[in-house]
């Protein structure tokens, strides 16, 4: 069975005491910054500048979502400033092999991301070159939104390319994860799960067990 891995989104933190919301995700197995530059999405989050400052005092390693433009450019910083994981999306990088390759050079693990109308066959024969590939269950942009079930026949798509290659690759979910959809997701091969106002909106290191425990009971 694959370990079944649970990221809070800060997206759904109060920022003005980020420090003591990322202590209370200290259970957690990654945290999931959400950098947004209002170009790629509709919204704006936050920079470089935060993001080291958020990688000197979280408790767990950095699963850094760039929502933004010009990813081929930008990415690779944001290794450099240490993150864990860096995932860039399909759509706005130029070459994403490339673009994998660099973040791993950096000793960053490489992911991918694909939004809801994106058609993943493309990348299918290039998943030995990632690390992570994260299915978008929402539009990226805003927290809050609900799961689109109508995403899990592409989650399987790649979870069976994963399986035909062999690959350590963790299949991450991302938009509208609650105790509720969170088993569908593992049923269809998912294994990392952001999950922002599930967390938030309760005592975090409980919702973080009870997200576990649903994803467990549906993993494969």
């Amino acid at each position: 069975m694959t370990a079944q891995r649970i990221n809070p989104s800060i997206l759904s933190a109060d920022f003005v005491n980020l420090q003591s919301e990322l202590e209370a995700i200290s259970t957690a197995d990654l945290v999931h910054v959400d950098v947004m530059d209002n170009h790629f999405v509709p919204n704006l989050t936050m920079g470089p500048p935060i993001v080291e400052r958020i990688q000197g005092v979280s408790p767990v390693p950095l699963d850094v979502h760039l929502m933004i433009s010009d990813a081929d450019r930008w990415a690779p910083g944001y290794a450099d400033l240490g993150a864990y994981s860096v995932t860039f999306h399909a759509e706005a990088a130029e070459d994403p092999v490339a673009l994998a390759r660099a973040l791993r050079a950096r000793g960053a693990r490489a992911g991918i991301a694909l939004k809801p109308g994106t058609d993943p066959e493309p990348y299918l024969e290039l998943l030995p070159e990632f690390d992570q590939v994260l299915v978008m269950t929402v539009e990226p942009g805003f927290g809050g939104q609900s799961f689109m079930h109508d995403m899990m026949p592409k989650l399987r798509r790649v979870a069976e390319a994963r399986a035909r290659f062999g690959l350590d690759l963790w299949l991450q979910v991302d938009g509208g994860i609650t105790v509720d959809t969170i088993g569908i997701a593992a049923e269809a091969g998912a294994d990392t799960f952001v999950a922002g106002s599930a967390v938030y909106s309760g005592v975090p290191e409980e919702r973080i067990a009870e997200l576990r425990t649903a994803a467990a009971a549906h993993a494969h």
